[in-house]
């Protein structure tokens, strides 16, 4: 080949190598341009050991969120000694869709993890967490004064936002989980795990709040299984990922994980979930079922297998 041919060539390909630098380069740009300016419409809480922002007039709300995440932390600091990095955002409905993953841009109220870093929950009751509470009279009596107890507000009515307040803690198990590396090797044991972080800190430390954790799964499974199309734990694993089943049915779902984590905390105590982290942490080959539930047996707790190999007898 000509030395000129050469010459030319190596000069085409710098040029295309410049070009597509300063293409990702204006895309990255861009991308961090507006963010900046969606966050502008936010208010960010300083003083705290996460990053936390909220909309206008919630101030308030995600104080008393990043206070419960500040001492969460400090426990699980102490317990498994990692923390995540995380920013956790406190929104109303005009701010919602901005943040919140697609998936979930229409479901105002449904707290998620968008990406193991950001945190979206709701700043507002609204229809999505009403639409869970059924009439009182349909309750059975036990069952209404549970839920009137724990989120009873003094004009009668009730809202289900003590509950869903602490499933920010939840949500956080997830980055726990992915920024430390943890193979959860199910979409099943990735909702277990979470909750169980979540029982053994409220467990812990604020067992104050054990009444609005517990009443809103003990109601859900009360109900039954007969207005909701998916029980089983291999639909679970198929529609996770699109949350196929439908957001009340995925709250049934949810509402077993809870109790199943309670049953767990119950028989074993917070040692359990440090036993959890590290089999997670160490196991990284791919399991099949039998492998999994074996594991969990030997080098955590029976406890827990048993929610994968009763799950189908209780319902």
């Amino acid at each position: 080949m000509a030395a000129h041919t050469k010459k030319n060539l190596t000069s085409i390909t710098v040029q295309l190598s410049v070009g597509l630098l300063l293409i990702y380069s204006f895309s990255f740009a861009q991308d961090t341009l507006k963010t900046k300016n969606k966050l502008l419409t936010l208010q960010e809480l300083k003083g705290h050991t996460q990053t936390f922002y909220y909309s206008q007039g919630h101030g308030d709300r995600a104080k008393s969120i990043a206070i419960f995440m500040d001492d969460a932390g400090t426990f699980f600091k102490n317990e498994v000694g990692f923390t995540p990095k995380i920013k956790l955002y406190v929104l109303a409905p005009q701010n919602w869709k901005e943040f919140s993953a697609k998936p979930l841009q229409e479901v105002y109220g449904f707290p998620h993890n968008v990406d193991n870093e950001r945190l979206v929950i709701a700043a507002e009751d609204n229809d999505f967490w009403r639409s869970l509470l059924p009439p009182e009279d349909q309750l059975p009596n036990p069952i209404a004064a549970e839920i009137t107890k724990a989120y009873g507000k003094p004009d009668g009515s009730k809202s289900l936002m003590p509950f869903f307040d602490l499933l920010a803690l939840h949500e956080m198990g997830h980055s726990y989980a992915g920024q430390a590396g943890l193979k959860t090797h199910f979409y099943w044991m990735s909702e277990l795990f979470v909750n169980i972080m979540l029982h053994t800190y409220v467990a812990e430390k604020q067992p104050e709040l054990l009444p609005a954790l517990e009443a809103f799964p003990n109601m859900t499974i009360g109900k039954g299984t007969e207005a909701y199309n998916y029980t089983t734990l291999k639909d679970f694993e198929t529609l996770y990922t699109t949350l196929g089943m439908g957001p009340q049915n995925y709250g049934w779902y949810q509402s077993r994980f809870h109790s199943a984590a309670k049953e767990i905390y119950n028989s074993g105590g917070k040692v359990v979930l440090i036993k959890l982290w590290k089999a997670l942490q160490k196991h990284q080959v791919k399991m099949t079922d039998e492998e999994f539930i074996s594991m969990l047996e030997r080098e955590v707790h029976p406890s827990i297998s048993n929610v994968y190999l009763e799950w189908d007898k209780t319902k």
